[in-house]
């Protein structure tokens, strides 16, 4: 699927999947955030995902012009989840809202899991 913005210039497509690459950049620098995770619900497992495919823990829906965005995500050990969680949605919403022009109207995060950092 593809966002659009309409302009008096034309009209603008973004793929969902840019944004979701980009949201999932965003994410991986903010604190206590160790990765994305892939969800397998046939099997119910959870694999950490490498720096290249963090756009697989995230999921984008364009509603009426405004996005929602899931995220799966795996903490680091010891910290504080709700501070975490707080500061990957203001963080995502700020720098996607930027990005793209288009309003993020609902963030929604799933901790799958927990790691430690060596």
């Amino acid at each position: 699927m593809k966002s659009s913005i309409d302009t008096h210039m034309g009209s603008i497509r973004i793929n969902d999947d840019v944004i979701a690459q980009y949201a999932g950049t965003v994410a991986n620098e903010c604190f206590g955030i160790v990765g994305m995770a892939s969800v397998n619900v046939k099997e119910d497992l959870v694999r950490i995902l490498k720096k290249d495919n963090v756009n697989r823990g995230i999921t984008v829906k364009n509603e009426g012009g405004k996005l929602v965005l899931d995220f799966h995500v795996i903490v680091a050990y010891g910290v504080n989840i709700p501070a975490v969680t707080e500061n990957l949605v203001n963080n995502v919403r700020y720098k996607v809202e930027e990005y793209t022009g288009l309003e993020v109207v609902k963030i929604n995060i799933y901790v799958e899991g927990v790691r430690v950092i060596d």
